[in-house]
């Protein structure tokens, strides 16, 4: 039996195993991605929204995270069984196109793109407002600093996927440092009982202060839509799984890890802050860690802090451009958004698409200018809307996963979501509760609830305006898809191993 010939030049894999099936690079390892995983779930949400909450609500915030963040942790696990099932860059605006057709797609991405594009221009917005932290930039305009930002990351996130991992990982790498900076002094301040503006760190500073509730438990329940952006971008983890270089292994490990992040970092910080002050001594525009480090007295270290939460919202702003590209250009791909989102630049950074949502930014520049006290809050309830929608859409994709996997016809994954179908079933429930809470959330989340037949009449212009046949040549045709691949490499490794008989 004559031995095979080799593969053609043309169908050797290795030249694509550094590729996507949409073209993207794999430039994303280990070390980025469980970085990107914890930076999704630390963010503006909890390092500046956090003070303006805590004025709300008080210590009742730690239990209003914990509840949330456990309906986010199993979207994540939602959206790990369905990139398991399939990595993709396109994330759920590809897994929508499959399991629940091309309006759900296109839905599915414009949520997406909605809760980005606010939560972009409340991510200048937070920087622009951290600078004003130092009394010497009084005198630069709000939205010069808000410019400044969006042109520094803008330029990062065009060099090339490598450039975004990196970046993310230093900017998470201070966010983890600075909130274990924090847990450790503030655990020390409190077991000294050392006095802290006046107060005198323990319990009583809650029960002497209204209780778990001050307010009450309506204003808490009224705030999950608002505590519910704090999570925005842990679902980015998925996004970036299309560009990772060992998904099987990094996307479990990085996914699980998120639940103890989240009653840490949010559930811990929230206690000791309540526990180290009164809750009424932080306030709206301040991070309230800025707020304990200048209460302790040594100098600087309220400017050091400052700086931390500045690195949050750039690695936020980060996130947010590039996640946006993606899920813009699998829209087009898929023929619900214009073509020429497809356009990729030379680095396989999705150019088009990027500078779109920079051009969303922009408008938040300007906003930054004429409503420089108000914009952060208007744009905050905005992307709660896009955030529950991209949130829903996750879940009933992997409920339609599940169904299919159940009838047969698709293979099980070896990361399934814990408790499907009642766990994805209650997850909705829970994100349609929050929808409805608000519109008892007056002004903001009033204002917004109301923005949902404005936004839908979009949805519905932009369905009929833009729908096109799906150009799916805008994917480099020489590049083979990941299946392609693994079947070269399998042919290739058999051949080897098959004894010639000649």
């Amino acid at each position: 039996m004559p031995q095979s010939a080799p593969l053609p030049t043309s169908a050797q894999p290795k030249p694509a195993s550094n590729l996507t099936s949409e073209g993207y690079h794999r430039g994303l390892g280990k070390r980025q991605m469980q970085m990107i995983s914890i930076g999704g779930a630390i963010g503006t949400g909890l390092f500046l929204g956090a003070g303006s909450r805590l004025q709300q609500i008080g210590p009742s915030l730690a239990l209003v995270y914990l509840v949330c963040g456990i309906f986010a942790f199993l979207m994540l696990r939602a959206m790990g069984e369905l990139v398991m099932h399939r990595p993709t860059s396109g994330s759920f605006v590809s897994y929508a196109q499959e399991f629940l057709g091309p309006k759900a797609s296109y839905i599915a991405g414009s949520m997406a793109f909605l809760n980005w594009a606010m939560a972009g221009i409340g991510d200048i917005t937070a920087v622009a407002l951290y600078m004003r932290f130092w009394g010497s930039f009084d005198s630069v305009p709000q939205w010069v600093f808000a410019l400044v930002a969006l042109v520094l990351i803008t330029v990062m996130n065009m060099i090339g996927v490598r450039w975004f991992g990196e970046m993310e990982f230093w900017f998470s790498l201070v966010k983890v440092g600075a909130l274990v900076t924090f847990l450790v002094v503030g655990t020390i301040v409190l077991g000294l009982q050392l006095p802290l503006a006046g107060h005198t760190p323990g319990l009583h500073l809650i029960t002497q202060n209204g209780g778990i509730f001050p307010h009450g438990v309506l204003p808490a329940l009224v705030l999950v839509q608002g505590v519910v952006f704090a999570y925005a971008a842990i679902e980015l983890v998925g996004t970036a799984a299309g560009e990772c270089e060992d998904v099987e292994n990094v996307l479990p490990k990085a996914i699980n890890t998120v639940m103890w992040r989240i009653a840490l970092f949010y559930v811990g910080t929230i206690t000791l802050l309540v526990l180290l002050l009164p809750w009424n001594s932080y306030h709206a525009g301040v991070s309230p860690f800025v707020t304990f480090f200048a209460n302790l007295g040594i100098p600087g270290v309220d400017s050091i802090m400052n700086i931390v939460v500045l690195t949050a919202a750039l690695s936020s702003l980060n996130s947010g451009l590039y996640s946006t590209g993606r899920i813009l250009r699998a829209l087009a791909l898929d023929g619900s958004a214009p073509r020429y989102l497809t356009h990729m630049n030379k680095n396989a950074i999705p150019s088009a698409a990027i500078l779109t949502t920079v051009s969303i930014y922009l408008v938040g520049v300007v906003l930054n200018y004429l409503l420089p006290a108000q914009i952060f809050e208007i744009v905050l309830n905005v992307s709660s809307i896009g955030i529950l929608g991209t949130w829903a859409f996750i879940v009933l994709c992997q409920i339609k996963l599940r169904q299919a996997i159940n009838n047969g016809t698709v293979r099980a994954t070896s990361f399934p979501m814990p408790g499907a179908p009642f766990t994805s079933w209650l997850t909705l429930a829970f994100y349609a509760c929050v929808l409805v809470m608000m519109a008892f959330d007056y002004p903001n989340g009033t204002w917004s609830f109301c923005a949902i037949p404005v936004i839908a009449l979009l949805l519905v212009i932009g369905w009929k305006t833009f729908r096109h046949v799906p150009n799916h040549e805008a994917v480099p045709q020489t590049v083979p898809s990941i299946q392609l691949t693994e079947d070269l490499l399998e042919h290739t490794e058999h051949t080897r191993k098959r004894p010639n008989k000649d």
